[in-house]
């Protein structure tokens, strides 16, 4: 059970949520972390996905539509929060296609914004951003005074939407607040981006006992953060608003692992819990390799854990299990 300071889980009692991506691999997360709260929830994700089975304690609503179409976001008229999760996530497909990319990550972005300007009374809105959005770093941790250079169209986008979300909110249109997210893993739907969700792949790979490759030898810093870590951060930037107003923040687990050493865990952690070790094996990085990932990249949280009293909880070695607990009980592994 997560804990929390006195008085935040009883901010959500009444209140009325749209989460878009609700369906998917972190809005999922974030309606379980919901449950209990007393909110009212609709939880949007486009047509022809599987919405997860009903959370306990919390009334949803599943609503199939498309976050591009304007007319999605009369739903706005419906609540008082946003959790806008929705989006392309491949950074390699919004470099093929620059311009879908945009109407899927940026154009979304404008149409709540300005269906809250004609909204009568102020909503709430929390963004998804990404910690790569700052582009290619070489010097760790990182916070939020880092100048952003994003090297990729993906980035890029992610920034102009961010951009609009702090405009609107100086605007007083709206509350706003961006989470950049580091390397996101554990329990939950499968990404459909071949580039997210790179170690719950590993980890399915380890436990069919298939070779765990690592492009050449593996010394770039990740900061991998358990998605229960991340849904409790919006959770709590939900509650603290007046506090993160008009910002992004940076959430990670502040902890650095070479890419290396993060794949021979899993190795490990597979291996204690089934007998059986995965080969961990170097290869060839593509020619098509984006140069996001020759980053080094480790979150500075303190910021955003002064301004909401969250902090990660789970360790990567704790994470790991769960996830192959998880799994093997999900019979993802098959």
């Amino acid at each position: 059970m997560t804990t929390m300071p006195d008085g935040v889980g009883g901010r959500y009692a009444g209140r009325r949520l749209l989460v878009t991506g609700g369906a998917g691999y972190i809005g999922t997360s974030v309606l379980r972390r919901l449950s209990g709260s007393g909110a009212r929830v609709i939880r949007l994700d486009r047509p022809g996905m599987e919405f997860p089975p009903a959370v306990a304690g919390i009334d949803v609503k599943d609503v199939a539509a498309d976050v591009a179409e304007r007319s999605t976001w009369d739903l706005v008229d419906e609540v008082d929060v946003v959790i806008h999760l929705a989006g392309q996530t491949s950074t390699y497909a919004a470099n093929a296609d620059p311009a879908a990319d945009l109407e899927m990550n940026v154009r979304p972005m404008l149409h709540l914004l300005e269906r809250c300007r004609r909204r009568q009374g102020q909503v709430d809105v929390l963004f998804a951003g990404t910690a790569t959005q700052v582009g290619v770093t070489t010097k760790w941790p990182v916070d939020e005074t880092h100048a952003d250079c994003p090297a990729t169209i993906y980035d890029l986008h992610k920034c102009m939407a961010e951009g609009y979300l702090k405009h609107y909110a100086r605007e007083g249109i709206v509350r706003g607040a961006v989470l950049r997210l580091s390397n996101v893993y554990g329990p939950g739907p499968r990404s459909s981006s071949r580039d997210r969700g790179v170690l719950n792949a590993m980890i399915r790979k380890a436990l069919k006992q298939e070779s765990l490759t690592i492009y050449g030898r593996g010394e770039h810093i990740r900061d991998y953060v358990y998605v229960e870590d991340v849904a409790n951060a919006f959770f709590m930037a939900g509650a603290r608003m007046d506090a993160v107003n008009g910002q992004h923040f940076l959430v990670g687990s502040g902890q650095g692992t070479t890419i290396g050493d993060g794949l021979r865990l899993v190795a490990e952690r597979v291996a204690a819990k089934t007998g059986a070790r995965a080969p961990v094996v170097h290869v060839d990085p593509p020619a098509d390799l984006s140069p996001i990932e020759s980053r080094h990249f480790v979150a500075d949280t303190g910021r955003f854990r002064r301004a909401t009293g969250w902090q990660p909880c789970v360790s990567l070695a704790e994470g790991i299990d769960r996830t192959i607990a998880a799994m093997l009980g999900e019979g993802q592994s098959r």
